[in-house]
């Protein structure tokens, strides 16, 4: 049987201890490594070696009873979460680390959330009771409390209260439990059972560094945990990973979701058709080379180049999409030595390896840009260029990342005709919900525009972020649907299509009233009592919203939202103000309105008429020579009106 478990926890909860204790008990590792001592076996690279925390969900394989485990310990840190998220989707069960002694912290929550949105069955392991001041039932209190109610307190055996709380949630198990029927087999089965189904979740206490309970972890790790793979259907396979290696080769990790492979097997990438030339076990920063897999196993594969994480190939093609996007963007800042052309291009082998990046040439400025989640994955990002690339580069101060949308429904007219052949678009914007980016609708009739012209106007809409009218930023939350459209039978072509795509969106943008969005936390603050009036005032300044506080104990809880341009940096302050007693948990809720739009707008001074990527104006043809008709003209010269 073929397992893949995921470690997850907030930052230095000890993860990586904890996967190192794991490996060693099953003789995987001959000795175990600490992070503090820069010698553990997952956190490989000299960058997190140096700076003591996993920033690449590294993996380990291993053998215990009769399956085959491989462990992935990913990045604990907010900056690298985009990594783990990448991760989860190939997890068959997850382990939470939570510290005894700090609970459920910030980035616990993020994990808790994207292991419910993926339905990762999931495990807790209270970590580091051996504190002096650790307090494992406070915590696994808390866990209730913040997470859910339907975790269990795991032991050696079955105790009196895991009995009936496994029994509380199934009547059949109930009527047995109540008639004294208790079996230990039985109620495995359903134990198993509802923790596959993510109606429970087990929690174990133990230490990591002093290897206190991890090895009866384990035993009931592999008792309570299954997976059913078939290796006997088509082939199909989940990429989480892209790196390249030492000689430049791209390998591409894959989860088999079924079937096998073997080397220069062709696998189905959307229309491509590409040969496996190697396939590679890793663990660790070693790996070996294998002829076969089957379904459930992880690996990595040469030979692949159009793949990108998130794609499912082979029998069935599909997209993921992830939910932990930036919220900043920096300029790349590199001698002038240095051509533009190269910087691109390393860029890019690392936009492959991390797709939230999202690397792209400013043409207007003539800057290099990248999307990042904080500062400490920027001077990481730094490091990496220094020893990969042998480049010196630093990053211009981040700044938001805003969007924009529109707040009613407008008709858009683009036309293109430069000479005889010509292209003519008609569409109707209509905003949509708050992160449902934008779509692409079609009523126009194959009689008007062929299917293949038709299907030239949705690329154009979707391969790209297209410019708002307010601060150039990106178009989203908006219906674009197709009314009709014209071209040439003969001699129209793509390009024209594209010309008149675009000039019909942002003909459409000139008329409607443009909103600027920006990126908004949920926050949860908890706190002495006497501090709430000092929170309030700070949530209120920082122009966020809150929920009626929540009373427990001697401390308050504050719920509410807040945009990220006021509060990325509060963290400092409120850890001055509590004496690092309180705690502070954000997690990003998407894109709203945003709070000073006209002081924005002002301040970046974006000139739509200037962006030389996008033009409102319409061209027509008359006599053979081509003439402009500006936005606001260009409806009534449209040949389809």
């Amino acid at each position: 049987m073929h397992k893949t478990i995921g470690i997850l926890a907030h930052v230095d909860a000890g993860k990586t201890t904890f996967s190192e204790q794991l490996l060693f008990h099953t003789n995987s590792i001959r000795q175990r490594g600490r992070v503090d001592h820069k010698d553990s076996f997952l956190d490989s690279h000299t960058i997190e070696k140096d700076r003591g925390i996993t920033i690449f969900a590294d993996q380990g394989v291993f053998s215990y009873n009769n399956s085959t485990y491989y462990i992935i310990d990913t990045p604990g840190h907010v900056d690298f979460s985009p990594e783990m998220e990448r991760a989860i989707q190939v997890m068959d069960y997850a382990i939470v680390l939570i510290s005894a002694v700090d609970g459920v912290e910030g980035h616990t929550e993020t994990v808790w959330q994207l292991l419910r949105k993926h339905k990762i069955p999931t495990f807790f392991f209270i970590n580091k009771i051996d504190y002096e001041d650790s307090d494992p039932t406070a915590v696994l209190q808390e866990i209730k409390a913040s997470l859910s109610k339907d975790v269990c307190h795991l032991t050696t055996g079955y105790t009196e209260e895991l009995i009936e709380f496994i029994a509380e949630r199934d009547e059949a198990l109930l009527e047995a439990y109540m008639d004294n029927r208790f079996t230990e087999q039985l109620w495995t089965t359903k134990f198993k059972q509802m923790i596959k189904e993510c109606d429970v979740f087990p929690c174990a206490f133990g230490s990591a560094l002093k290897d206190i309970g991890v090895s009866e972890f384990l035993e009931a790790i592999d008792k309570l945990t299954e997976t059913n793979y078939n290796s006997s259907q088509n082939f199909t396979a989940q990429v989480y990973r892209i790196r390249h290696d030492e000689s430049g080769n791209r390998v591409t990790f894959l989860k088999l979701l079924s079937g096998k492979l073997k080397v220069r097997d062709e696998v189905t990438i959307g229309e491509a058709l590409e040969k496996i030339t190697q396939i590679r076990q890793y663990s660790g920063s070693k790996f070996k080379t294998i002829d076969e897999v089957k379904a459930g196993e992880l690996v990595a594969v040469t030979g692949l180049t159009v793949a990108s994480i998130g794609d499912t190939i082979g029998a069935i093609h599909h997209k993921t999409h992830f939910d932990l996007i930036p919220t900043l963007k920096s300029k790349v800042v590199f001698d002038s030595s240095i051509h533009v052309k190269e910087v691109l291009k390393s860029f890019r082998l690392l936009d492959a390896e991390d797709p939230s990046l999202q690397v792209f040439w400013d043409e207007y400025f003539q800057e290099v840009h990248v999307h990042v989640m904080g500062v400490i994955q920027l001077e990481v990002l730094a490091q990496i260029v220094k020893e990969r690339f042998q480049m010196n580069v630093t990053f211009g101060e981040p700044k938001i990342l805003y969007k924009e949308t529109i707040e009613e429904s407008v008709n858009g007219y683009g036309h293109f005709e430069p000479l005889k052949h010509y292209a003519e678009v008609h569409l109707l914007i209509e905003p949509a919900e708050r992160g449902s980016g934008v779509t692409f609708h079609n009523v126009c009739h194959a009689n008007d525009l062929s299917i293949g012209n038709q299907n030239l106007v949705r690329h154009h809409l979707l391969e790209k972020d297209h410019h708002g009218l307010l601060t150039g930023s990106a178009l989203t939350d908006v219906k674009i649907t197709l009314l009709t459209g014209r071209g040439h039978n003969e001699h129209t072509s793509g390009g024209d299509f594209r010309e008149a795509t675009y000039r019909a969106l942002r003909q459409g943008l000139e008329k409607a009233k443009n909103v600027l969005l920006e990126p908004f936390y949920n926050y949860k603050i908890k706190v002495d009592m006497d501090l709430i009036g000092r929170v309030l005032s700070d949530i209120q300044q920082a122009h966020g919203t809150f929920e009626s506080p929540e009373n427990i104990g001697d401390k308050v809880i504050i719920k509410g939202r807040v945009p990220v341009a006021t509060f990325m940096n509060y963290s400092t302050t409120f850890a001055s103000y509590t004496h690092g007693k309180g705690t502070l948990n954000l997690l990003f809720s998407g894109y709203d309105r945003c709070h000073n739009q006209e002081h924005l707008v002002e301040r970046i001074g974006y000139n739509k008429d200037a962006d030389p990527e996008y033009t409102s104006t319409s061209i027509f043809c008359a006599k053979g020579t081509g003439y402009k008709v500006p936005w606001d003209e260009a409806e009534k010269a449209m040949h389809c009106l």
